[in-house]
């Protein structure tokens, strides 16, 4: 991959660990308010459940980000962890921080259904 592309990648990255890190503080839910009735506790029980469940999503996505970034760092940008075979660009443009090549992507996958 030339260095033109690695640059590309490497800026794209970091502007997302960047959007990431900032939302990593922030709850979009409101606190409890044990004086409402009933279904408004349950609206906002299912509103923070669901703000920890992105949470915990983007906590994920920004740890893939950031080994992205170190691989980018160590020269290994764009190479499949599993078979050290060169990533597909197509693949890397839709998904800048995968890990794995299509095949190898595939067999994990496969492997994880049964």
């Amino acid at each position: 991959m030339d260095h033109k592309s690695i640059g590309r990648f490497n800026k794209s990255l970091e502007a997302r660990r960047l959007i990431l890190a900032q939302t990593q503080g922030k709850l979009l839910s409101t606190p409890a308010d044990y004086g409402k009735d009933e279904g408004d506790r349950a609206n906002n029980a299912l509103a923070r459940e669901l703000d920890l469940e992105q949470k915990s999503r983007d906590r994920a996505l920004l740890t893939s980000v950031e080994a992205a970034l170190s691989r980018i760092h160590e020269g290994t940008f764009g190479q499949c962890l599993n078979c050290s075979q060169e990533i597909n660009a197509k693949r890397l443009e839709a998904i800048p921080w995968v890990r794995y090549c299509i095949t190898c992507q595939e067999l994990i996958d496969g492997t994880k259904e049964k």
